[in-house]
């Protein structure tokens, strides 16, 4: 907290000198291979074809690393100043996120974009400040190079990625992300929205009171969804079932579990009971078809089974904390 209002140890670029313009960029050109590399470990197993894309483009960013170093060995030596992004201010940063497992082989690609227009805007302004022929040409050439890996990572992609391959890596991800994400939040919102009906709405026939009902409404629904979070979490680790970050899953379902119920129980904020019971009902009628709708659409449930599933079963438990409430 207190190195905020410290003087900063990190110099300006403006204040570089050649050399050690020439230094930094060797120790970037050096990082960004070794991130290209992580990110080949990490998609390998799930995507290797992917893989073999950035191997590849790793290679091409040593080729840069190379030439820079002749460079510095022909002009001052083979001694290299240690100088890398962190110790020049405003110079863009890579966030680890090449540690991350799975790794979304869209993310990789978006980010290993946003990386070379990272290094193309470094390498002119780069050359700018510098004054030597050889040098200012390097930076150019590598500059120009940089901006066409968009290019390059095409034809490593054609070359790598036939369609059919392409087709089978994003079926791959897709149920990656179905496995993570949709069906840990489906089963969240499904818990949510038809466990927590049966206790709100027998509260609210029974005491006809929206304050009463809210607060019984919000325990139900922060209660579930701390329970189903942490279920989530110790059912499965993900190792070998391959669903991803226990974390994220038990974050994400918990999160949608307590969406769910606090949806019909918020209403109860509304001071006039037949007014909040109302829109409860029609919020209800909302999550019901959205549930339906999600299972209709990622996980390829037929019209007909989601909507017996889901409307059906979620109207039955209406019904019983409805009776319930009014008895």
């Amino acid at each position: 907290m207190l190195q905020r209002f410290l003087p900063s140890s990190r110099r300006d670029f403006n204040s570089l000198s050649e050399q050690e313009i020439l230094a930094l960029a060797i120790s970037s050109e050096e990082d960004d291979a070794r991130i290209y590399l992580a990110y080949a470990d990490g998609l390998r197993e799930d995507f290797p074809a992917s893989a073999k894309v950035f191997e590849d483009m790793a290679e091409e960013e040593s080729t840069h690393r190379a030439r820079l170093i002749d460079l510095h060995k022909k002009r001052f030596g083979d001694r290299i100043p240690l100088i890398r992004r962190d110790h020049v201010r405003g110079y863009y940063e890579r966030k680890p996120d090449w540690l991350v497992r799975p790794l979304g082989v869209e993310k990789v690609r978006a980010q290993a974009a946003a990386m070379e227009a990272q290094a193309h805007r470094f390498y002119l302004r780069a050359a700018q400040q510098c004054e030597d022929a050889d040098t200012r040409k390097l930076l150019g050439e590598l500059a120009l190079a940089e901006a066409g890996h968009e290019a390059k990572a095409e034809q490593l992609e054609a070359k790598h990625l036939p369609e059919d391959v392409r087709s089978a890596e994003d079926a791959v991800e897709r149920r990656q992300f179905i496995l993570t994400y949709v069906q840990p939040g489906l089963a969240g919102l499904m818990d949510g929205s038809v466990s927590t009906l049966a206790p709100i709405f027998a509260t609210a026939f029974a005491t006809q009171n929206p304050a009463t009902t809210f607060l019984v409404g919000l325990a139900a629904s922060v209660g579930a969804g701390i329970s189903m979070g942490f279920t989530e979490v110790a059912s499965d680790d993900g190792v070998i079932s391959g669903r991803g970050s226990p974390a994220k899953r038990g974050l994400v379902t918990g999160l949608m579990t307590t969406l769910g119920g606090l949806g019909h129980a918020l209403p109860y904020l509304i001071p006039h009971f037949w007014t909040a019971t109302v829109i409860a009902m029609i919020i209800v009628v909302i999550e019901l078809w959205a549930i339906a709708w999600i299972q209709r659409r990622w996980m390829e449930t037929p019209w007909s089974r989601a909507i017996f599933q889901v409307v059906l079963g979620g109207a039955l438990v209406f019904a019983a904390g409805m009776l319930i409430g009014n008895a």
